[in-house]
């Protein structure tokens, strides 16, 4: 929390995206600046995590679950716009990925292990 305070002039992250649960998602709450968004996406950690009332009504920030099945399902051209505008930006250098590990495509069970045991930071990318 003190490092996204730090980075923030202390006012504390406007968005979260948070595809872990537990304890991230306890952490992320608690770095969101006034009227932020924590964005839950899944619950790897393996515990569905809960958010006091009274801590989102004195900082006025608003939980949001994005479950990407649904939007297959019910918006699909919203998907399709969604992934192109990520592209644009993409290109543009308006948006940076991190992009921690590279392996060859002969490498996936390696890096599947890595990303099993939480050894990776970022994205990790197979190449062929």
């Amino acid at each position: 929390m003190a490092r996204v305070k730090e980075a923030t002039a202390g006012r504390g992250a406007d968005v979260v995206y948070d595809p872990v649960g537990g304890d991230t998602f306890d952490a992320s709450r608690r770095c969101l600046a006034f009227e932020g968004r924590l964005v839950t996406v899944g619950f790897t950690s393996g515990r569905i995590p809960e958010a006091p009332a009274n801590h989102v009504l004195l900082k006025n920030y608003s939980v949001v679950g994005v479950h990407l099945d649904q939007y297959y399902a019910w918006a699909p051209k919203a998907v399709q716009e969604c992934h192109d505008d990520l592209v644009r930006l993409h290109a543009e250098g308006r948006i940076d990925p991190l992009v921690a590990h590279r392996h060859g495509f002969d490498e996936a069970p390696h890096a599947l292990t890595s990303l099993g045991t939480r050894a990776t930071r970022g994205k990790v990318v197979l190449t062929a």
